[in-house]
């Protein structure tokens, strides 16, 4: 059985979760005030860069299931189960989560549901956030009481998005004890054909499923720390930060996904939600709990520093006059996101130190120069490293994982390596007269 929706918000995550369900056979329609980026999506055209999610839009758009809008008031009257999908980002000056594109979609969407309606939140938002929407939703909506809110985050992963919206490993459902029955009825429809496949379901209170999100994030975000603090005692004791983490990760209680070590996390989710994690425990007064994610920041942003160290030593103790090549400006591989990237937080530091810097990234190229306009950003890899006194890379493309260090030496001045991601083949690289470097390693 298919549902009408109306999704709020079409960025990353609005316009993935927007054309999924339309994939999944439901009638769409994709709500923004940007009609820069609404026009783009009714072209079939994805504002940003997610493997698959452009052939998904296009069937979608084509087959009449998906369309997108300005009018709250055409989305209001269209559905019968909307999506809040706008972002939640740092404010400014401060560690707190910036909750007024939530609080708009409610203060304007709410006046309009004249019927019963079920609204379900997937934006990631500070513990108690749910609860708040849920009574401003019922208090605004001529429906009153028949306007029922659950919140069901999202665990998408950049690069990774579609299948993680059509086959997540779970799906999260919070709702209060007098709407509960409503709402997880509802999400039962909407996930149906997932549900079939036996993924999880796991119907929570609220409270519990605002903290679903930000605890698996202030998790991965410890554990990617974790490793970088390793690797930087693994440098001070000459041990290899690579084998100690297969050497662990054997584990079954540690496991080894995210014992990566290298430049350290970024991207527009798990910085700014451990810090918002932060800033509303304090509000709370379990402030003391969560402490140890000051200095899992702390080591993260230290990570980037270190690179920067290596690089300067790696080129004789100054950057200044030296030509630096950067393979990467995304935060991860299969992203345009630059978003608090450690990779081009990098290759500004460097340049600020005096050095030349080229930057080549597969897709983040455009959104790059946007924030970082002085960096000089080449058409390829060959262009990059030319004439460069050192190569780093710091984003795990496929393309850099894979390059055969003899189609750059040429290019090269000094034959010069530094893996950010410990994501090359050493003794190929040392076997072809590279001087190699990773971070943490022997």
């Amino acid at each position: 059985m298919s549902s009408r929706i109306a999704v709020f918000g079409t960025g990353y995550l609005g316009a993935t979760h927007a054309a999924c369900m339309a994939e999944l056979g439901h009638e769409v329609i994709g709500v923004d005030v940007d009609e820069s980026k609404l026009a783009k999506l009714e072209s079939g055209e994805v504002p940003f860069y997610e493997p698959g999610l452009d052939e998904v839009l296009k069937r979608n758009i084509a087959n009449g299931r998906l369309r997108f809008s300005s009018s709250y008031e055409e989305a209001a009257e269209f559905a019968d189960v909307y999506f809040i999908g706008v972002g939640t980002p740092q404010k400014k000056g401060e560690f707190a989560a910036d909750l007024k594109y939530v609080d708009a979609v409610i203060e304007t969407l709410a006046p309009l549901l004249r019927r019963p309606a079920v609204i379900l939140g997937k934006s990631t938002v500070p513990v108690g956030t749910a609860q708040r929407l849920a009574a401003r939703a019922k208090e605004l909506a001529p429906a009153g009481a028949e306007v029922e809110l659950g919140w069901n985050p999202e665990f998408l992963r950049e690069g990774y998005a579609i299948q993680d919206t059509l086959h997540p490993d779970r799906i999260v459902l919070g709702a209060d004890s007098a709407s509960s029955e409503r709402v997880e009825q509802v999400a039962r429809e909407v996930y149906a054909k997932l549900l079939a496949e036996g993924i999880p379901f796991l119907i929570t209170d609220l409270a519990t499923s605002e903290l679903v999100k930000t605890a698996a994030n202030a998790f991965l975000a410890t554990k990617i720390s974790f490793i970088n603090a390793m690797a930087e005692v693994c440098e001070a004791a000459g041990a290899d930060v690579a084998t100690l983490a297969d050497a662990i990760g054997h584990d079954v209680r540690i496991g080894r996904r995210f014992l990566n070590a290298g430049i350290g996390f970024g991207g527009g989710c798990l910085p700014k939600d451990i810090r918002a994690f932060m800033a509303r425990a304090g509000e709370l007064g379990a402030d003391q709990a969560l402490t140890f994610l000051r200095e899992v920041d702390a080591i993260n942003m230290r990570s980037r520093t270190r690179m920067v160290e290596v690089a300067r030593e790696a080129v004789g103790g100054s950057l200044l006059g030296s030509r630096v090549a950067v393979l990467g400006a995304a935060f991860k591989p299969d992203s345009d996101d630059v978003r608090d990237s450690p990779a081009l937080n990098i290759a500004g530091q460097i340049q600020l130190q005096g050095a030349s810097v080229s930057v080549f990234d597969p897709k983040a190229m455009a959104n790059s120069r946007a924030i970082f306009p002085t960096l000089t950003y080449a058409t390829d890899i060959e262009e990059a490293c030319q004439g460069a006194d050192v190569v780093l890379v710091l984003t795990e493309w496929k393309q850099f994982r894979e390059l055969n260090p003899n189609s750059i030496s040429g290019q090269v001045r000094e034959k010069r390596i530094i893996d950010g991601r410990n994501c090359l083949d050493a003794a190929r690289w040392r076997a072809a007269g590279w001087e190699f470097h990773g971070l943490g390693r022997k």
